[in-house]
């Protein structure tokens, strides 16, 4: 990966990265607001405030933007206005304990991902570390009743479309794999997987418009993880009981990953960085690749080359 540049930021962790109508970014920030940020500029405006933790975000053909409250469901926000109104809390009886991601569809059906039934977002080292299982995908058709469409997932997280829309794609970053929702023809409304045993723990995905499915590996898989999961749940639950400065943390890289439509790898680009890590969101944008993280304070960009035809574009620093 060639080296970063960074446009700071006023608060920390844009951990999800979308467009508006001009090619600006919009992320939101740990303390709860939604910021633009001007790629050519990098000048930094706030557009509306959430009560909670702003995580994914998806922009609607009017300009509103649908975005996922951590801890108060899912948010419909007018950047014009700054107005937020909370549009989904429930689904099938139980509340959206992490909701974590969302994209719609061209015909106005939403996706969205709730992480976990059993841990907020400021105990998800604990879902990773127990591998609960209960995160899940659902539907909602705004005027009608949520519904789940994937369950058992570990650690739902960052979905996108198919340029097409016939599948939605979906982290899973408990099982470090991407699956994939079929949404049209004979296969419809089954699940397979789109890419598997990947090197990290994937988070956001975007795509690109010539249809590469971008995700960001927020951190590198380890040993001790891998064993870890393979032991008795009753150990997993010991360990994520330690206080959380106990427990281990994903190692300090930056990493991100593009594949075509049919799942096979065609940008694969690292660094070894400490000044820039734990990255969720990963967005191509006229030949440049910005980046968001969970806990810093900027947003990274880099000049994006076209990939070799001979393989995956492999860069490591």
């Amino acid at each position: 990966m060639p080296p970063l540049r960074l446009l700071p930021l006023d608060g920390a962790g844009p951990e999800h990265l979308a467009l508006d109508g001009l090619g600006n970014l919009l992320t939101g920030v740990a303390d709860g607001r939604i910021l633009r940020v001007e790629t050519a500029t990098g000048r930094v405006s706030e557009v509306a405030r959430a009560r909670g933790r702003p995580l994914g975000m998806h922009r609607l053909p009017d300009g509103r933007l649908l975005v996922c409250d951590a801890y108060n469901g899912l948010l419909r926000v007018d950047p014009a206005t700054g107005a937020v109104e909370t549009v989904l809390t429930t689904v099938a009886g139980e509340p959206l304990t992490l909701c974590s991601n969302v994209t719609v569809t061209r015909d106005g059906t939403v996706f969205l991902s709730d992480s976990s039934r059993r841990f907020p977002l400021h105990h998800w080292k604990g879902d990773i570390l127990e591998h609960s299982g209960t995160g899940r995908v659902i539907r909602w058709v705004p005027g009608s009743t949520a519904e789940v469409v994937v369950d058992g997932l570990q650690f739902a997280n960052g979905l996108c479309l198919a340029p097409d829309e016939s599948f939605l794609v979906i982290s899973e970053s408990g099982a470090y794999r991407l699956r994939r929702l079929w949404l049209t023809g004979g296969r419809a409304g089954t699940t397979d997987v789109f890419a598997d045993r990947l090197p990290g723990f994937p988070d956001n995905l975007t795509t690109s418009r010539d249809g590469l499915v971008w995700a960001a590996l927020a951190g590198p898989r380890t040993a001790v993880l891998d064993t870890l999961h393979r032991h008795h749940p009753a150990l997993r639950k010991a360990l994520w009981a330690l206080p959380g400065a106990l427990l281990p943390g994903p190692r300090r890289t930056t990493h991100v990953q593009a594949r075509d439509a049919q799942g096979r790898l065609v940008h694969d680009l690292r660094r070894r960085d400490h000044n820039y890590h734990l990255v969720t969101s990963a967005l191509e944008h006229a030949g440049t690749l910005y980046l968001g993280s969970l806990v810093r304070r900027a947003i990274a960009t880099a000049p994006l080359s076209p990939p070799r035809e001979t393989g995956p574009e492999k860069h490591q620093a």
